[in-house]
């Protein structure tokens, strides 16, 4: 491994009772559950032997609360960073799971009609492009120590997709991002390549509500 890497880490579980698609709406904070995931991450990034100088985070409130027991962890400050936001979709505030969901509606169906683009929001290609951009700059101008970006799913398991070399195009449900989980990435020359995927939250997992994603 070299001696900097960069990862990309997911927020906690989301305090979501009416398990809404909840993208970039405010108002949507951790649940007691999603701290324990947190702290999780900032443990493990603590405990390991490598040494954190930059934290980035999201500018929405569940990244920022995620992001603090890191901080608080590894001595740093968090800088906002626009580009690792979720993206926007067409969804937003519709409920994401059971009988009522969304994606049972025939009233909204006309909604993906390009799956590959996606129709229904932000394209891929533009979220690939922005969390490169965020990554590559990161990586620039941070001279020594590791970097911490904590942001969300689709962005993150973009990024896997982009830099992998793999189709964008894929099935939301399939990702490989669980909560709290570290995806690490270091860059040799002009390629980015991922070199780990951690689940420090895994025995907390499967008692958590995650459907705030497209």
């Amino acid at each position: 491994m070299s001696d900097k890497l960069l990862h990309l880490v997911r927020h906690g579980e989301v305090h979501n009772p009416g398990r809404v698609l909840y993208g970039r709406l405010p108002g949507f904070r951790l649940s007691e559950l999603g701290h324990r995931m947190a702290e999780a991450a900032a443990l493990e990034l603590a405990g390991s032997d490598r040494v954190v100088s930059r934290l980035l985070a999201s500018p929405l409130e569940r990244t920022q609360q995620s992001a603090r027991p890191i901080a608080s962890a590894l001595g740093l400050e968090t800088g906002i960073e626009d580009r690792v936001i979720e993206p926007t979709n067409a969804f937003e505030g519709e409920v994401g799971s059971g009988p009522d969901a969304v994606f049972k509606r025939p009233r909204y169906w006309y909604r993906y009609w390009n799956p590959f683009r996606p129709s229904w929001g932000e394209p891929y290609r533009q979220i690939a492009a922005r969390m490169r951009e965020a990554m590559d700059e990161a990586w620039e101008s941070t001279r020594d120590g590791d970097i911490v970006m904590v942001s969300h799913q689709a962005p993150i398991w973009i990024a896997h997709l982009d830099v992998a070399g793999r189709p964008l195009f894929h099935n939301p449900a399939a990702r490989r991002c669980e909560l709290s989980s570290i995806t690490s990435f270091e860059k040799r020359g002009e390629r980015w390549f991922e070199v780990d995927y951690r689940t420090p939250s895994a025995g907390l997992i499967g008692d958590a509500v995650d459907v705030g994603a497209v």
